[in-house]
């Protein structure tokens, strides 16, 4: 890859910190047995958070993303999202393990889950910039396999430093959950540390900047000829719909995936980092090795293979009455994540007009959180309704099975 394409995807390491430390493994089940009174009551508050989150993303990213595009200042917004991420990130350092503390928590991790997914959008916009046709599926795939090394080696620091060392070589109060609380700093360390090279490598088209009022305006222009003009796109229209039921899923199964293996198998934190970093072996291994092939098998047939795959290994999950299992299951499931979202990105990039990638990737973005509040909310419904944990995650099935469903019948051109 080029020196661009490098710096492009480092930042996918920098930035993967947060979902694999804040989201899913560490600060989501701290909450949940930590903050919250129990853990029903606490994957329900966090379901909520993350439904909240969901909307304000699916209102913004089309239209910040329609601004970047006649704007030209996708990479100030770019920078602008990766700060306030950092910021709200670290203030989750604040939020001791008492009740008291659930808005804060609940708060800090919501500000920085759209500041991250906003970021995301300009982010991913940029791939046709570093990668040539012939070698997109490549590009996006290594660097969504680096950026699963990066969530990686966060989480070993995290366990070798914080979470593990009794007592803390850093001073940390264990009884105050310091050593858990300590992994939200990490996270925002290693953002800021890891996420400028994009900044200095992909300056924004030269060119004179529209002030922001006229972008604004000129931007819901965009966004309303791109969606005025989609129904006359059946292939783009079918695939935002696909994906839009699909990554509903992956997104409820990573938001829930830590709190489900600590309510259901009774797994600690510790024990929970060890599973993250073993999963993000995996995770990494097949986002960067169905990269290699993605060129060759075509995005969509990528995409539909890895999530036949998730869907037969979720439901295994379901039934899964051992911790021994569940780990093998979980590690299996881990392989086909990568793919599902590295060629959905790659799909899209394909199929935008490049003129307006940033704003479609808006609607990709769009797709992926339009739904995002209602994957918490079933799951979130059903958990309350049943008192099962189990009964709950198995809404993830479903939307994965509907979002398949659809993506077969899209045709997409050659």
């Amino acid at each position: 890859m080029s020196r661009k394409a490098w710096a492009w995807a480092l930042y996918d390491w920098a930035n993967s910190a947060f979902p694999t430390l804040v989201s899913s493994f560490v600060i989501a089940a701290y909450f949940t047995q930590g903050i919250a009174p129990d853990p029903a009551t606490g994957q329900a508050q966090w379901g909520w958070m993350q439904t909240v989150a969901g909307l304000a993303i699916a209102l913004l990213s089309p239209l910040l993303g329609a601004v970047a595009d006649v704007g030209g200042r996708r990479r100030r917004m770019l920078g602008a999202c990766t700060g306030v991420m950092v910021v709200a990130t670290a203030g989750i350092w604040f939020a001791r393990p008492d009740p008291g503390f659930t808005l804060w928590a609940l708060l800090c991790v919501g500000v920085a889950t759209v500041a991250f997914e906003l970021g995301t959008v300009f982010y991913n916009a940029m791939l046709p910039q570093v990668a040539r046709p012939g070698e997109i599926g490549r590009v996006s795939g290594l660097a969504w396999g680096l950026g699963y090394a990066g969530g990686l080696a966060c989480l070993v620091v995290a366990l070798l430093l914080l979470v593990r060392p009794d007592p803390s070589p850093l001073g940390l109060d264990r009884d105050s959950a310091e050593h858990v609380r300590a992994t939200a700093l990490l996270v925002a360390l290693w953002v800021a540390l890891f996420a400028w090279p994009v900044l200095l490598a992909l300056p924004d088209p030269p060119g004179p900047k529209l002030g922001w009022g006229v972008a604004m305006r000129a931007g819901l222009a965009e966004i309303f000829s791109v969606l005025r003009l989609l129904p006359r796109n059946p292939v783009m229209a079918r695939f935002l719909l696909a994906r839009l039921f699909y990554t509903d899923g992956l997104n409820t199964l990573f938001a829930f995936g830590a709190i489900y293996a600590a309510g259901v198998f009774g797994m600690g934190f510790e024990e929970i980092l060890v599973f993250g970093i073993a999963l993000n072996v995996t995770a990494g291994l097949g986002a960067a090795g169905f990269g290699l092939l993605e060129d060759r098998m075509g995005s969509q047939r990528t995409v539909l293979l890895a999530l036949l795959a998730l869907i037969l290994l979720s439901s295994g999950l379901l039934v899964a009455v051992g911790k021994p299992t569940f780990w093998v299951l979980a590690l299996c499931l881990g392989v086909f994540t990568g793919p599902a979202q590295a060629a959905s990105r790659t799909l899209m990039a394909r199929l935008a007009p490049p003129a307006e990638v940033t704003a479609y990737f808006g609607l990709f973005a769009l797709s992926g959180r339009a739904t995002s509040f209602l994957g918490p909310l079933v799951l979130t419904g059903v958990t309350a309704l049943t008192a099962s944990q189990r009964a709950g995650m198995a809404t993830v099935v479903v939307f994965l099975a509907v979002g398949a469903a659809i993506l077969v019948t899209v045709r997409v051109p050659r």
